[in-house]
């Protein structure tokens, strides 16, 4: 994740990765089910950090429970913290989650 929190996918074939940053909602939410349609993935990952975890708990929750009903389920939620120097070179611990959904 970029240290704005924007958006990265990285291009491993095997890696379906989505993190979620400030780019609107539904942008992520057409991410996470384009992840499991078109690219016929088994599992998303969707990480966050700080003020944007609530966002990603809530894309999660849509797309499990609006657009793939019953295809897709948690399987696992982990959570953690990052401790990096932020611009004034001052250390800060931030926290993370990693939604991970995988096909039912």
């Amino acid at each position: 994740m970029t240290e704005t929190g924007e958006k990265q996918v990285k291009s491993h074939a095997d890696d379906h990765t989505i993190f979620i940053g400030s780019k609107p909602f539904m942008n992520y939410v057409t991410g996470v089910v384009m992840q499991f349609t078109t690219q016929r993935a088994k599992k998303v990952a969707i990480k966050a950090r700080g003020k944007f975890i609530s966002k990603a708990v809530d894309i999660s929750e849509v797309a499990i429970k609006r657009f793939l009903e019953n295809k897709i389920e948690v399987k696992n939620i982990a959570i953690n913290s990052e401790e990096f120097k932020n611009n004034e070179g001052k250390q800060v611990r931030v926290s993370t989650i990693e939604i991970t959904l995988k096909r039912k």
